[in-house]
């Protein structure tokens, strides 16, 4: 589920009515394609929430607590190994049974602000809870494959192009080597020689696929204009000047499934928990007071 600091700022957001989940057509049109397939991690053995794994003057601490501590968003370690992270959490339980206990001794929690805290924090923590259940029960496998399929038939088709350049600084340089490259010099090896983009060079200054808004406006305009096999005439930008030759152009592909399961999943499920929202607030007689006392002017959503 969302961690922690998602669902405030979707609480933040609801608040005033003006939450907007993200596009997912614009999200999945810019989800870059995965290198390799994802492979499925193995498989991890259950914990019983039930397994006593300390005690406190009589008092158990199991799994379950710890489990929940480690949620607590105050008490992540996100570079501490596991076992000390474990043993770091056994011993904040520890001493959190025994200051409570004593804080309960001392009558810390009889006062009307400790009432007003627990009241805060126990409809917080149902509403937490109320939240996680709503947005397990959306993402399902079916939501989900619905969403991509609707989202993907969306997506507006989009050209790319694969090129190399060659970079130099003066435009007399970039002419020399445009005759070189146009009279049948290797592109690649002419590149690797005299290009100044120590990004490209060493791959004879193959830039890979991009699309039109990827690249700076003159190289673009020039490389989307080539055919494959064609070589520009020296471009210049604010980097220098650009020799450039097109290799392949071809649509570019929508990614898959697997690749946007994760966004299309997180989507549903703050989709859920923001109708879920608005429509409690849809059914609920709102009053709100100024510091007199009186009632305020609601203004119609």
């Amino acid at each position: 589920m969302p961690p922690i600091s998602v669902r405030t700022t979707l609480l933040a957001s609801l608040v005033t009515l003006g939450a907007a989940l993200p596009l997912m057509g614009q999200a999945l049109a810019q989800t870059p394609p995965a290198s390799a397939p994802a492979t499925s991690p193995a498989a991890v053995p259950a914990v019983d929430p039930a397994k006593v794994v300390a005690r406190v003057n009589g008092v158990e601490i199991t799994e379950g607590d710890l489990a929940i501590a480690a949620e607590d968003p105050a008490l992540q370690m996100p570079n501490v190994p596991d076992e000390q992270k474990r043993e770091m959490l056994t011993g904040y339980l520890i001493d959190l049974k025994l200051g409570a206990k004593a804080a309960e001794a001392a009558k810390a929690g009889s006062s009307a602000e400790f009432a007003r805290k627990l009241a805060y924090n126990r409809d917080k923590t149902l509403l937490d809870e109320y939240l996680d259940q709503t947005a397990k029960k959306a993402v399902t496998p079916e939501a989900a494959r619905k969403l991509y399929d609707e989202t993907i038939k969306s997506i507006p088709a989009e050209q790319e192009v694969r090129a190399r350049h060659i970079l130099v600084d003066g435009e007399e340089d970039a002419k020399k080597i445009a005759a070189r490259v146009k009279g049948g010099e290797d592109f690649a090896k002419v590149a690797g020689e005299v290009s100044k983009d120590p990004g490209s060079k060493t791959d004879g200054g193959d830039l890979g696929f991009f699309t039109k808004d990827r690249m700076v406006e003159p190289f673009a305009e020039a490389a989307f204009k080539l055919e494959p096999g064609q070589i520009s005439d020296p471009v210049k930008s604010q980097f220098g000047w650009h020799v450039i030759k097109v290799e392949e152009k071809r649509t570019k592909p929508a990614p898959s499934f697997e690749e946007t399961k994760d966004q299309v999943e997180a989507y549903l499920g703050r989709k859920a928990q923001q109708d879920l929202i608005v429509s409690l607030r849809k059914d609920a007689k709102i009053e709100k007071l100024d510091d007199k006392g009186n009632l305020v002017e609601q203004k119609q959503p």
